[in-house]
């Protein structure tokens, strides 16, 4: 049987050659490393090339996941809330029942322009989603520094985790978190110029619907991937 002939010395790579090698490997490892693992792993971008690749955010993620999943598992402490007893009802006087409520008096007329703003809120753009248990989801708004976005969310069927929070290249910043939240509103208003928004995780065992409405100072908005 014919074996392959024994490389010679002179095909042999020297020394020089082996070390320079090696060296060139340290180097590709260590670009890597800063370039794509930390921003992909950790969230952690030195260089920028993380945010160029869009690899960042997706390390962010992974960091909050890893947070909640270490803060569901101190959860299993159940603390038992003490009951407390009611008052019992006070019994009204004979002066005060005799008296009509204003409201009454006036035919309830002064609640109705209060319900009628209320009901006549013009939002900008609605988006309802669904998110099946354990999923997450991403909206953003692409804001310039100062910029002001009127905001509210409602999650039927259940209760969500989030954070809202932006990210612009070399910049982020996390403005709220919350945990078996259920509904939230307020104003957003971005400290820099970039991405601001909301991401949300279903920890419940079944399906919910969230309506994002929002209004204000932003030019776009969207789901991101």
């Amino acid at each position: 049987m014919y074996n392959s002939d024994t490389p010679t010395q002179a095909e042999l790579p020297s020394s020089k050659q082996l070390m320079k090698s090696t060296i060139l490997a340290a180097i590709s490892a260590v670009v890597l490393l800063f370039a794509v693992v930390l921003p992909a792993e950790y969230g952690i971008d030195p260089t920028g090339v993380g945010q160029l690749l869009r690899v960042t955010e997706m390390g962010q993620i992974k960091q909050q996941l890893a947070e909640e999943a270490a803060a569901d598992a101190a959860a299993v402490l159940v603390v038992e809330t003490p009951v407390v007893e009611s008052p019992a009802p006070e019994t009204l006087s004979v002066d005060n029942a005799a008296e009509p409520s204003t409201s009454a008096a006036l035919g309830d007329t002064a609640s109705v322009p209060v319900q009628a703003a209320v009901s006549n809120v013009k939002w900008r753009d609605e988006i309802p989603f669904t998110l099946t248990p354990g999923e997450g989801t991403e909206i953003k708004m692409k804001m310039a520094a100062g910029d002001k976005a009127e905001y509210s969310w409602v999650v039927t069927g259940g209760d969500v985790n989030f954070d809202t929070h932006g990210d612009a290249p070399g910049k982020a910043i996390s403005y709220e978190k919350g945990r078996g939240v259920t509904s939230d509103e307020g104003v957003l208003e971005a400290a820099f110029t970039g991405n601001h928004g909301w991401f949300w995780r279903n920890r419940s065992q079944s399906d919910v619907e969230v309506v994002l409405r929002t209004r204000g100072d932003y030019s776009t908005i969207k789901k991101m991937i």
